[in-house]
């Protein structure tokens, strides 16, 4: 009722009457969100495309091989990177700027548009030109890297998996450890002299940029932090987290203004503010982004609910064969023995430790893990989904998002997972 109350509100009133809107065409979830000064929306997806929007039309951008995680605007024209490893550069002549050798987590243009940077769960962070040139390699920064953001002094700062918060000069120059979170460091955001970040266990802080002296902790009981905007004019900085809720910090006074709950179930994966800084754009599991007047957030119920639709009739199955079928059954087989899937059995998965299937060629994260799979663990798995349960992992992004959802899989699971192939 307060949803249609609201919308009612904003058809009346014809300062807020183009604020509220959703953008309806993916295929898949809403992974990132970017907003050009003139007010154009792309929206990158699990789909494996890129939209990019006039009013609620789209323009579909088609070229990766695979999902796409984050979209940047380099005046105005979309830059792009995916689990395919590939960067790409749209516009009137797409092109793929670069490649790295793991999935691309992160992008962010320089302020004269000239380059763009690029980082990867491989371990590195690159520098592509605009223009035709090579890429610039910066030092290695020691693990994965999550999010990348530049500084209003120009200097990089980057936040990656083993918890670390680095600020780099320039290429090729030795990083200065800026902060040492100790859980994986996911969304950088830089300000006048400030870095925010947002961490795997719900940590989201702000420290000075120079030293990582600490200026203020936003940290409530929700994790992982999965998404942040920061809209320097009006001084709001946006985090969104694994449990659905998009907190607004002022940052003129470091206080929080609102705390939204934004989705029914599962993530906000992606965050954006409108120019004006006046309508706040999202993204999670719907195949849909949302966008809300921010003085108004108040007012909305949850519009994401991560509902999925079937390929078969998903009354023909219980429950927890139904769980497995949606988002298991492409990559896994149940049988024992080899299996011709692109992910491993999962025979005997209760009590196998992670990476241990033989013969099958795990990435280096999976081969090292401590994970043992049980109840506990394939719960937390689709909690908060591969991406952020095993970042480095070749598992893609899925998100159960439902707790009886997943108490129904594990259950069918324990039963499935030890069956004897039939004579």
């Amino acid at each position: 009722m307060r949803m249609a109350l609201a919308i009612f509100a904003l058809l009346a009133d014809p300062v807020h009457a183009q604020e509220f809107t959703s953008l309806k065409g993916h295929g898949g979830p809403i992974m990132d969100i970017a907003v050009s000064t003139a007010g154009q929306v792309a929206t990158a997806s699990f789909d494996n495309s890129v939209g990019l929007w006039t009013g609620r039309d789209p323009k579909w951008l088609e070229g990766h091989d695979a999902a796409v995680n984050v979209v940047t605007l380099a005046a105005g024209v979309p830059v792009t990177g995916g689990d395919d490893f590939t960067v790409r550069l749209w516009g009137d002549a797409p092109r793929v700027l670069g490649r790295h050798k793991g999935k691309v987590t992160t992008l962010a243009v320089s302020p004269d548009g000239s380059f763009v940077l690029s980082g990867s769960w491989d371990g590195t962070i690159m520098q592509w030109p605009v223009n035709d040139g090579p890429g610039r390699l910066f030092a290695n920064p020691g693990s994965g890297v999550n999010d990348i953001a530049i500084a209003p002094d120009g200097s990089v700062f980057a936040g990656t998996s083993d918890g670390a918060l680095l600020r780099f000069e320039a290429p090729g120059t030795t990083p200065q450890r800026v902060v040492n979170h100790g859980f994986g460091v996911n969304q950088v955001v830089t300000g006048p002299g400030w870095v925010a970040y947002g961490a795997v266990d719900g940590g989201t802080r702000v420290v000075v940029a120079d030293t990582g002296a600490p200026l203020a902790d936003f940290t409530l009981d929700r994790r992982p932090i999965l998404s942040m905007a920061h809209h320097a004019e009006t001084g709001q900085l946006a985090v969104g987290d694994g449990q659905g809720y998009i907190m607004i910090v002022d940052t003129d006074t470091w206080r929080i203004a609102r705390d939204f709950r934004a989705t029914r179930n599962g993530p906000v994966w992606a965050l954006a503010y409108s120019p004006d800084g006046a309508v706040i754009y999202a993204g999670g599991l719907d195949d849909v982004a949302y966008a809300w007047p921010v003085a108004l957030l108040d007012e909305f119920d949850p519009a994401i609910d991560g509902e999925r639709s079937f390929l078969r009739d998903a009354e023909t199955m219980p429950n927890g064969e139904r769980q497995f079928m949606r988002k298991c059954s492409i990559c896994h087989s149940l049988d024992a023995g080899p299996s011709r899937k692109a992910g491993p059995t999962l025979h005997g998965l209760f009590g196998r430790r992670a990476g241990t299937v033989d013969g099958y060629p795990y990435s280096p994260i999976l081969e090292g893990s401590a994970i043992i799979w049980g109840a506990e663990t394939v719960d937390a798995l689709f909690d908060i989904g591969p991406d952020h349960y095993i970042p480095g992992s070749k598992m893609p992004m899925q998100v159960i998002a439902g707790t009886d959802d997943r108490a129904d899989l594990i259950d069918f699971l324990k039963t499935a997972t030890t069956k004897e192939k039939p004579e």
